[in-house]
């Protein structure tokens, strides 16, 4: 049974979500100011499409972030849906937790998972899109036969963890592989890229196959953060129309 949440904000994100003619712009929380959350969304002016909260527990990776509370209340200061990344070592005894805290994806690593059909399943019936997430290190073979279970693959282009790092250049070809995977299926799965994305790559990285950026310190530390938003999705959208 699906959680109860804010129906007409989910159902307008679900709209996002869908309408695959549109490539979506996903602004890291985790670059942002913390201390004023709601304050640095709102501050974006619109210029966004999902908000990424990546979730970390201080055991898959070093770093320790955003609990259902926060998740929850930022879902309360924004009317744009969350984009919830579960960086932990067992995301199963978390998945009811975040999606009632307001999570419109929620997206677990593969490389933790024993049963990773029977996860994605539970978000699904959560009322909540499904993705699973790659290391860059990790191989496309992992999730080859879950795509009739995915809504979305996430690909890191960097290791995950810490804000701020450089695309590795290798995820391209991993990119280009992955959207080849998707077509060939014929599944409606979105493709995510996170990691080292900026105004300088995210066209290249569209035009490789990717559908929903990722992007944390160069949107929040912009000296304008609105525009340089904007620019991004301006940059991503006349990639997509070239194509």
């Amino acid at each position: 049974m699906a959680v109860t949440r804010q129906d007409s904000k989910q159902d307008r994100g679900r709209e996002i979500f869908l309408d695959r003619s549109t490539n979506l712009l996903c602004p890291s929380v985790l670059s942002s100011d913390l201390a004023a959350l709601a304050a640095s969304v709102q501050s974006l002016d619109g210029q966004l499409d999902l908000i990424h909260c990546d979730v970390m527990d201080g055991h898959y990776v070093p770093n320790l972030t955003f609990g259902p509370p926060v998740i929850a209340a930022l879902a309360r200061h924004t009317d744009k849906p969350l984009d919830v990344h579960l960086m932990v070592t067992n995301p199963d005894r978390l998945l009811e937790d975040y999606a009632r805290a307001g999570a419109l994806t929620l997206v677990v690593h593969i490389e933790v998972l024993q049963h990773a059909q029977r996860t994605l399943s539970a978000i699904r019936q959560l009322g909540c899109f499904a993705g699973i997430s790659l290391n860059p290190s990790t191989p496309l073979e992992s999730i080859r036969w879950l795509l009739p279970d995915l809504d979305m693959i996430l690909l890191m282009s960097v290791n995950p963890g810490f804000s701020g790092q450089s695309f590795i250049p290798q995820v391209m070809d991993k990119i280009r592989e992955t959207r080849r995977l998707i077509d060939d299926s014929g599944y409606p799965v979105r493709l995510q890229v996170d990691g080292g994305i900026s105004a300088a790559n995210a066209a290249d990285i569209v035009r490789a196959g990717a559908d929903m950026i990722v992007a944390g310190s160069a949107v929040f530390g912009a000296e304008d953060p609105a525009w340089a938003a904007g620019e991004l999705r301006r940059i991503m959208r006349t990639a997509k129309a070239r194509l």
